[in-house]
């Protein structure tokens, strides 16, 4: 029987911290995060380690993506999994612009993390790393993220909790699988993808990300036009833009004609739908493009993937509307 290979990517992060006289730092290399976590190989296993990057994860860059998915995709000829550990405030923008970077892997590349740093006494740390090697070792090949004994799509994965061990969890999208003692148990099954690997690394990321509040003006969206090339407008509920007293339908009316306007919603969980009420049909009247049920870390990588691709709105709005890496339950219009 063939041995397993897999490989481990580390970026820094809680999961390589330890503590020092400002604070928690990343530091620590991936073979001693892998001594510290207890994790063996044997059985046949093979484990190779990428110290690639080793930084706070809220220092992470739409061009550290770009290096990671280099690193993926130079890496998938030699390895049966690939895990990924990635400090926690980013890793759901990371897990998500790596699927639009690299779509339709033949094999696991599991992203993971942790709340507590490996140094610290109860750490989340081992589970976490055993739960994404156990599922590694399953063969099923996409982007997932591993967290708190779950397994998770990598398109479909928000941060919930600043603190708490259970921090992330997938929005509109059930759990992959879970580790229940040493064994994978599946609730969903992905169908494998018949199209072949690809691998497009282009990314634009001059996009601003807005979050819709009472009192906000609408000379915000004028100025923002002149210094980005796409604005996702976080909204309330199922969407839709003021225009009583501040007049910010008007405005983003105006942009969404010469650069893309994407709206996602402030609740976690249900999406968008801009045909629900009068507010919404506005906002489509006015050029506003949907982001029904994708998570906020989805719609902003996704609009950086497609502005590297075009700057046509006509062109972005079908790109954004149709599912590329299981980010969306319904076809948009």
């Amino acid at each position: 029987m063939r041995a397993l290979k897999l490989l481990v990517i580390g970026t820094g992060g809680t999961i390589a911290s330890a503590k020092t006289e400002r604070g928690y730092k990343a530091q620590l290399r991936i073979e001693e995060i892998l001594e510290k976590a207890g994790i063996k190989r044997r059985n046949g296993l093979i484990i190779d380690c990428w110290d690639l990057l080793n930084v706070d994860s809220t220092l992470i860059q739409p061009e550290d993506w770009i290096k990671i998915g280099n690193a993926v995709y130079e890496s998938l000829p030699d390895y049966d999994g690939i895990v990924i550990t990635h400090g926690t405030d980013t890793l759901a923008y990371t897990s998500s612009a790596l699927s639009f970077i690299l779509q339709n892997p033949n094999i696991p590349i599991v992203l993971t993390g942790s709340m507590l740093p490996i140094t610290e006494p109860d750490s989340d740390a081992p589970g976490n790393l055993k739960t994404a090697i156990k599922f590694a070792m399953e063969g099923t090949p996409g982007i997932y993220v591993a967290f708190r004994n779950k397994i998770m799509l990598g398109t479909r994965v928000s941060k919930v909790h600043s603190l708490g061990l259970n921090a992330f969890q997938s929005i509109n999208y059930p759990d992959i699988a879970y580790l229940k003692g040493d064994k994978i148990v599946f609730r969903h099954r992905i169908h494998p993808s018949s199209s072949e690997l690809l691998f497009d690394p282009t990314l634009d990321p001059e996009v601003v990300y807005v979050r819709l509040t009472p009192g906000l003006s609408p000379d915000v969206f004028l100025a923002l036009e002149k210094t980005v090339n796409g604005i996702v407008l976080e909204g309330y509920g199922a969407g839709g833009i003021p225009y009583r007293g501040r007049d910010l339908l008007r405005a983003v009316s105006k942009v969404a004609a010469r650069k893309p306007v994407v709206m996602t919603t402030q609740a976690i969980y249900g999406g968008v739908d801009l045909t629900r009420y009068e507010v919404g049909r506005k906002a489509l009247e006015a050029g506003v493009i949907p982001a029904g049920d994708m998570t906020k870390e989805a719609t902003l990588t996704k609009l950086m993937w497609a502005l590297g691709h075009t700057k046509n709105v006509d062109e972005i709005r079908e790109i954004m509307g149709r599912s590329v890496a299981m980010e969306l339950s319904t076809e948009l219009p």
